[in-house]
């Protein structure tokens, strides 16, 4: 079989009643291929530097449906750039359905790929699906109690109001109270470390009508959200890929979480939250992912 052969067909499935859609990324010559579902990170798009991880799975032999959230790149939904745990989770649990549905796959060996805050949802996620044969977690989020300690009561004071007023808007069926997904650090902004603005946007395609841009109200909801207290029900392998100056996500927790798992690899980078997804890191990042999906999924 020639490795680089693959096709790219456009997928849909439904979600709470609305319509998301991605794509599947289908091996040549083989039939019934495991398959590897992803979702991007936080306030990003399957476009954002995904498709990359999807080439190189694909040529391993693997499928990979790769989707957006309700609400995020060409799926249907409102508000738009909803960042919420709980609607991605839903999210999650109906594209596995979808892949299962699949007479194309075999939907006995389904893996997670997800990273920054779909790193969290994928350990959420097997720890409620036992039948997952392995997951990847990249840089994930996995504690907010620390992500917000990490950001410092400064940041807490500023995001509160605008949080309050989008819960307000809400409540009054009003247009949400928007903020920047990204800015420098001199803005308020979900994400303004140093690293931020640079990092993310280095991921985003050049031609894309994706706005920075996601209702406030994710700084509250956003609080309640640990997927490191699910880590030790994951009993599948699991690859776990940290960065030791993560200026988001506290690293040591990330630690904690993959010696929860009881089934984790753990890999330790000396790199920012974003430099895993371009150049040399990604490189070593993706090979060792793949090899991953390689062995588990067989």
């Amino acid at each position: 079989m020639d490795a680089s052969a693959y096709s790219v067909q456009p997928v849909e499935f439904t979600s709470q009643k609305t319509h998301c859609r991605g794509d599947l990324y289908y091996p040549a010559s083989i039939s019934s291929p495991p398959v590897v579902i992803m979702a991007h990170g936080f306030g990003g798009e399957r476009s954002f530097r995904l498709p990359a991880y999807a080439q190189r799975f694909v040529r391993k032999g693997i499928a990979v449906f790769l989707f957006d959230y309700r609400g995020f790149g060409d799926s249907d939904g409102n508000p738009r750039n909803l960042v919420d745990p709980g609607r991605h989770l839903e999210d999650w649990k109906a594209a596995i359905e979808h892949v299962r549905s699949l007479d194309k796959v075999d939907s006995k060996k389904i893996g997670l790929w997800g990273s920054s805050f779909s790193g969290g949802h994928v350990i959420v996620t097997a720890a409620r699906d036992p039948s997952i044969s392995a997951i990847v977690a990249q840089v994930p989020f996995v504690d907010s109690i620390s992500s917000i300690r990490k950001r410092g009561l400064w940041y807490f004071l500023q995001a509160t109001p605008h949080a309050v007023l989008d819960i307000a808007r809400m409540l009054t069926f009003q247009a949400p109270h928007q903020i920047k997904l990204v800015g420098k650090n001199d803005d308020f902004a979900v994400m303004n470390t140093p690293e931020s603005y640079p990092g993310f946007m280095s991921i985003v395609p050049e031609e894309t009508d994706w706005q920075n841009q996601c209702p406030a109200r994710i700084l509250m909801t956003l609080s309640t959200y640990r997927p490191i207290a699910y880590a030790g029900k994951v009993k599948c392998p699991a690859l776990v890929m940290l960065a030791e100056q993560d200026s988001l996500i506290d690293a040591t927790v990330v630690e904690q979480a993959a010696r929860a798992m009881p089934n984790s690899r753990l890999i330790k980078y000396p790199i920012g939250h974003f430099d895993i997804y371009t150049r040399e890191t990604f490189e070593n990042a993706v090979s060792e992912q793949a090899a991953f999906f390689a062995e588990h999924l067989g």
